[in-house]
């Protein structure tokens, strides 16, 4: 297509997914004071003991329009999440038209893998967030001189920020998969970048996460790599049922549908 047409196309995709998260997040809206819960509890979950310790843990709204604003942002963060299904299948829709008739019949498959492992990744962060600010509270010097009076907002973002980290670091694995599919990296190139890949991983691990820690880090990287060598695997299957469909020298299978297909010499015959 054009240019013009990949940008209208684009522009249709996003519309959808905008779409779906703002429906997504109307309904989300239903359920605010279940979602406030889930959100803060697991900093109340190390507050007491810090407070047996002295600490002085608190979460606070700091404006007027405070309360209002943090309803809209834990909402619209529950809708990215439970519209992900929408979005992500558009975002496949998007990709596909660079795929053959048979690779672009995998989008069904490509968003039954990847919400899981988005809605995995976001749920593996929300288990060890009190890790993290059992690490980062933990720095406070003198806590009977200085309270920890943390602001909701500041507060959203952090947690946003390690949901959306795990999630997309959880994903990244199906995309090398559909780049597998389109041609454009094979599972011996992934594969022989191991070394980078591995510290890469780590490198990623410690400069997305919020927090920091080491228990954080490790959380991330070691799923992520794993996921990162099952996409290898899976791309060098592919790469290997690509070889064989090849006959004659010819990829029949990157041949159109209504493409006739070229026909050379039968096998021992001289040219004459």
């Amino acid at each position: 297509m054009p240019l013009g047409e990949h940008l209208g196309e684009l522009r249709i995709r996003v519309t959808r997914g905008v779409v779906a998260i703002v429906v997504a997040s109307i309904v989300s809206a239903l359920f605010y004071k279940q979602l406030f819960d889930l959100v803060t509890d697991p900093f109340y979950e190390i507050a007491d003991d810090y407070e047996a310790k002295g600490y002085n843990l608190t979460l606070n709204f700091q404006g007027i329009g405070d309360p209002f604003s943090y309803a809209l942002k834990i909402c619209a963060m529950a809708g990215i999440f439970l519209a992900s299904p929408v979005w992500m299948y558009n975002l496949w829709g998007f990709v596909a038209p660079g795929l053959h008739q048979r690779e672009r019949r995998y989008g069904i498959a490509f968003v039954a893998v990847s919400v899981p492992l988005f809605l995995g990744g976001a749920v593996l962060a929300y288990f060890f967030l009190p890790k993290g600010f059992d690490l980062l509270i933990g720095f406070n010097p003198a806590p009977e001189r200085v309270a920890n009076i943390i602001g909701l907002d500041n507060y959203l973002s952090f947690v946003l920020r390690m949901f959306l980290v795990f999630g997309i670091a959880f994903v990244l694995p199906v995309f090398l998969v559909a780049l597998n599919l389109a041609g454009v990296v094979s599972g011996r190139q992934l594969l022989r970048a191991w070394r980078p890949v591995i510290l890469g991983g780590f490198v990623f691990a410690a400069v997305a996460t919020p927090s920091g820690d080491p228990y954080t880090m490790t959380a991330l990287a070691v799923p992520m790599l794993v996921l990162y060598y099952v996409a290898a695997g899976l791309a060098l299957l592919t790469d290997r049922r690509r070889r064989l469909q090849r006959v004659d020298g010819v990829d029949y299978a990157s041949l159109d549908d209504d493409e006739a297909s070229p026909l050379g010499p039968p096998p021992g015959d001289d040219d004459r």
